[in-house]
């Protein structure tokens, strides 16, 4: 295993660790944190893809990082529930 695979893993494995918490309802789907382990993962793993020049993956990781983006920005620009 070279530096660039344990990149990717350890991009791809932050990716499905927030799906993985999203599904058990440990964290909320449209929530911050959820976003940003996309974001940061989707990235990672985009990156590693651009290291090995392997252009699907880096289509797919670029737009699931641009979509978690907006994701993002919707989360906090939506009104704030009254308790």
């Amino acid at each position: 295993m070279n530096t660039t695979d344990i990149i990717g893993m350890v991009g791809v494995g932050v990716t499905l660790i927030a799906y993985f918490l999203s599904v058990f309802s440990i964290i909320d789907r449209d929530g911050a944190l959820f976003f940003w382990m996309n974001i940061v993962g989707s990235g990672i793993a985009c990156f590693a893809s651009v290291l090995l020049l392997f252009w699907p993956f880096i289509i797919l990781e670029g737009t699931w990082v641009i979509i978690s983006i907006i994701g993002l920005v919707k989360s906090i620009k939506k009104p704030q529930e009254l308790s």
